[in-house]
This record gives structure tokens, sequence and C-alpha cells, in this order.
């Protein structure tokens, strides 16, 4: 019996909508990563999950509710789509996580999001910020980093003093990220999160960029860790199968990494799994391996819980 099918007969009480989406991301082919080491939910320490969403292919919000609650996160950042595009994850807009944050206070944020290039692209993110987003993403839209409407963006996460969350991928999604450092130095007050495939291969110095999920050993010194070391308001979102992939690939990089760029790391899920445990949960398999892979339990606690909590201004 294959992955998908053991995963699917184990979710026969779900609704048939919900089971079709489960045999629908099945059939795609996505690649995954090794499955690493997996660990117990509860480890003491306080969990943040900065990158969930509403709808994440048809899952209903009980169930992404308790999903959080069986990996042991103590709250969840809500990323919601633009009015246009569902994050290539059907996943749903500003209000339907403004909802679920209201529905949940002690346990959910939200985020505000809009595509950069809109007439209104102004007027829905400050409507939203002023209901209180915490920040502005997951800005996943086909632009460059650098491009006038993505500084629009910027200009006003600087307004609000809020973060900027962005999906990096290669001829698909806020492109060139060979030249984001120079956003980082025109908008030296807005704290950047960087996510997504291109992201996370290019912690590797020889990074092709066509290659969304890079398997060989990793040359340290690639644009995203030079990105970290060098730049005080960026930082990196560990979620989804790339964020997994990045430390798992190569395990001695990655425990250097997590211990040189402590300050600077957030663990997120980004997974549409229900049952926030096992060998098939994203979510679950990335906080096993940042729990193993952490130097000590003073980084552990800062990449789970305390850098969150800083950009959420809950320090």
């Amino acid at each position: 019996m294959g992955a998908c099918e053991s995963a699917i007969r184990r979710r026969d009480f779900l609704t048939a909508g919900f089971t079709a989406a489960a045999l629908s991301r099945c059939a795609s082919g996505e690649p995954e990563p090794p499955s690493g080491e997996l660990a117990a939910p509860a480890s003491g320490q306080p969990v943040i999950d900065f990158h969930q969403h509403t709808n994440y292919k048809g899952r209903a919000d009980d169930l992404l509710v308790a999903h959080q609650r069986a990996m042991g996160v103590d709250l969840t950042v809500l990323l919601p789509a633009g009015s246009r595009y569902g994050l290539a994850a059907d996943a749903l807009g500003n209000d339907s996580v403004l909802d679920l944050a209201r529905r949940h206070p002690e346990e959910f944020v939200f985020y505000a999001n809009e595509l950069p290039d809109l007439p209104d692209t102004r007027e829905v993110l400050e409507k939203y910020l002023k209901l209180g987003a915490s920040g502005i993403g997951e800005q996943k839209f086909p632009v460059e980093c650098d491009s006038a409407p993505m500084q629009l963006v910027y200009s006003i996460a600087r307004e609000f003093d809020v973060p900027v969350l962005l999906h990096f991928q290669h001829d698909a999604y806020n492109t060139g990220i060979e030249r984001f450092h120079t956003m980082l130095e025109k908008f030296p007050e807005v704290d950047f999160i960087g996510h997504a495939q291109t992201w996370w291969g290019n912690v590797d110095a020889n990074h092709d960029q066509a290659v969304m999920y890079p398997r060989a050993p990793v040359t340290a010194g690639g644009i995203t860790d030079r990105l970290l070391s060098d730049y005080g308001n960026i930082y990196g979102d560990l979620s989804a199968g790339s964020g997994l992939n990045s430390m798992l690939r190569d395990e001695d990089h990655a425990r250097g990494f997590l211990e040189r760029h402590q300050d600077r790391l957030l663990w997120a899920s980004d997974c549409n799994d229900i049952l926030g445990r096992g060998s098939e949960c994203i979510g679950a398999r990335s906080l096993a391996a940042v729990r193993r892979l952490a130097p000590d339990d003073v980084a552990l606690r800062k990449i789970l819980h305390d850098n969150a909590a800083r950009l959420l201004k809950r320090a």
C-alpha cells in the first residue's frame, strides 16, 4: 500500500470533498524531502508556528485547529491569499484568517495580503492592518522582488511597522533573489521573512536556481546564508518541504546553519496535513528536525518561539 493510499484510508471519516482534495495532492507528485527522525510533539518549549493557511487544499477550520494542537503549537500565524490567487494552495483570503483569529484569539494571529500590482492594493492592506494584522504576506505572486509594486508593499510595511513574508521561487514568484539585498538596504526599517524553494535552495553557494528540491551536500555561503549574516532585517521561515529539505539534505551543514543563524530563524509548518503527527505531516517532521539539529536549548527556544514573538511584538 502506497503512502498516499494509506493516508486516505485513515481519513475515511472526512467528507468526500476533502478526500478528493487529498487524492489530487497525492497525484501531483511534488518531491518530498527525506523522512528524518521523528520526535514526540511536546518538548517543554513554547512553540509559535509562523506559517499556516485557512482552507489549505480544502482543510476545514476545525481540522486546522486540531492539527495545530496535535503538534503542540501555542500560537499560529495565519497567512491569507490575495484576492485573485489562492497561493497555489486553495487558501482563503483576509476575511477568512481574520474570522478564525477572532474565534480563537489565544491560538491564532493573522497577516494581511493582496496582490502588489492592483489599484486597491494599498486600500486592502491598510484595511486589514488597521483591523489588527501583524504583518503582510504570504506575498507569492509573479513579480520581481525589487519591482515597483513590491516596493509599494514594503513601503506600507514600513508605515505600519510590520514584517513582510516572501515566497521566493525561481521563474515564478518574487524573482531576482540575487538582487534582494538592495531591498534590505533600501528598507532597513522593515523586517523581511524569506521562504520557499529558491530561498532555501540558496543556503548552498553552488545552488542551481532551476532546482527546487536539491539533494546534494551543501557548500556554505549561498545567497540566503550571506543575507542572514550580513543584514539585520531578514529572517528565514523554515516551513514546508523546502525548509525541511534544507536541513535534511546535509545535517552537518544544518547544525552549523541553525547555530549561526539562531537569532533569525522561525520554525513554521505550512502543511495541509490533518493529523499533526507522523511521517506524512511536514510540520511534525520539521519540528522534530529542528529539535534534533539545534545546538542547544537556548537556540531551540529562539527558533521555536522567541524570534517569532519578537516579530509579533509579543516578546
